[in-house]
């Protein structure tokens, strides 16, 4: 068996409501379709994120299918070093992890195709039966806002994510309608993209977090340099969240070891290969945090894969991150559950376990070529 097709597909899909925060305003989700067919007639499906560009990714993808091509896909390690190490990807990790992560996922779902396996059982298989995701709150008003936790509420969240970090008496008046709508059980979790410095985090959490029961905070301030993050884990008795400064291996490491809070918001593009993702879990695991799944906006391949993960590894919590509920359509044949619904049980399908619709991925194909990618930051510019 040998790679012998590799193709790569931007796709633009609209959100149904913009997605706002401290750091971020976008309208979609622009992601690449990998397609990698082998000369036996395997179709293995990847999506390859992306932060601030799709087309350094594009490119990036493309400066890497060289590498590839008429391998035998089943050399996993040697295709890892011959990328990073041989082709010098490892000079720009960050970007060659969130690229080279679609094409490690389409080379997973070869391989759960060949075996007829799906893919969380060749990582060890399932150590939970379902799989539980968050409410994402967006930003309007607080009409709206009361809207969405009774639509939260009525479906059966127990998380709702808010992002925050840019006026604090507005984000208080909408925390309070929040825990006000959704009662005093469900779970609150605030996000504010790093955006606080160290004397507003301290107020700001040691005022809120008993007052209105917050779960956790994630990015609350800097994390570099960690000495920041370490020094409000000693100054509160909240649950902190990292997010930012998981994008490499090392630096993965060093948040680990130095317990400088309690969650960790990180998926396989983070780290490039699903591989080296477990790796991460299962340290951070012995190391006493638990993982959330996060997107930065995601189409239904990547949301997949995550399931797949979350169901594997040892320290995977609750209220997972998603925007699926917040997509007008995918590039699936069918809906994911997470699309309407709060929880996602075992994928039975060989390899990733969802199927692409290729009509759908030529129609947002055509809207990326005709129309660009959706920028994460078209209110700031």
């Amino acid at each position: 068996m040998k790679i012998d097709k590799i193709e790569f597909i931007p796709v633009s899909v609209p959100y149904k409501l913009i997605e706002k925060s401290s750091r971020v305003y976008r309208s979609g989700v622009s992601d690449i379709i990998v397609k990698i067919t082998t000369d036996d007639g395997i179709v293995g499906w990847g999506e390859a994120t992306r932060t601030a560009s799709a087309k350094v990714i594009i490119e990036t993808l493309e400066a890497m299918k060289p590498v590839l091509m008429n391998r035998n896909p089943w050399q996993n390690l040697e295709h890892e070093k011959n990328i990073y190490d041989e082709a010098l990807w490892h000079w720009s990790p960050i970007t060659a992890n969130l690229a080279y992560g679609g094409i490690d996922m389409a080379l997973w779902d070869i391989y759960g195709k060949q075996t007829n396996k799906p893919i969380y059982e060749l990582l060890g298989g399932s150590l939970r039966d379902q799989v539980n995701y968050f409410y994402y709150l967006t930003w309007t008003d607080i009409k709206s806002l009361i809207e969405q936790c009774e639509d939260g509420v009525t479906k059966g969240y127990d998380v709702f994510y808010l992002k925050i970090g840019k006026d604090e008496k507005l984000e208080e008046e909408m925390i309070k309608t929040v825990r006000n709508t959704i009662g005093p059980d469900r779970k609150i979790r605030l996000d504010t993209n790093m955006s606080w410095n160290i004397p507003q985090a301290k107020r700001l959490i040691n005022q809120w977090h008993e007052k209105y029961t917050i779960d956790f905070y994630e990015a609350p301030v800097r994390i570099e340099p960690l000495s920041q993050m370490e020094e409000l884990k000693t100054s509160t008795k909240a649950s902190l969240c990292v997010n930012e400064g998981l994008w490499k291996e090392d630096e993965f490491i060093n948040i680990i070891n130095s317990r400088c809070g309690d969650y960790l918001c990180c998926s396989h593009y983070y780290v490039g290969t699903i591989r080296k993702f477990m790796n991460m879990a299962y340290l951070s695991n012995y190391k006493g945090w638990m993982i959330c799944k996060h997107t930065h906006g995601e189409l239904g391949l990547t949301a997949a894969i995550g399931q797949h993960l979350m169901l594997a590894i040892p320290n995977a919590c609750d209220g997972h991150q998603q925007t699926a509920q917040n997509m007008v359509d995918d590039i699936l044949t069918e809906s994911i559950p997470i699309s309407s619904g709060h929880s996602w049980g075992k994928i039975d399908k060989p390899g990733i376990g969802v199927d692409v619709d290729q009509e759908k991925v030529n129609f947002y194909n055509k809207k990326f070529l005709d129309e660009g990618e959706y920028l994460p930051y078209g209110e700031f510019f």
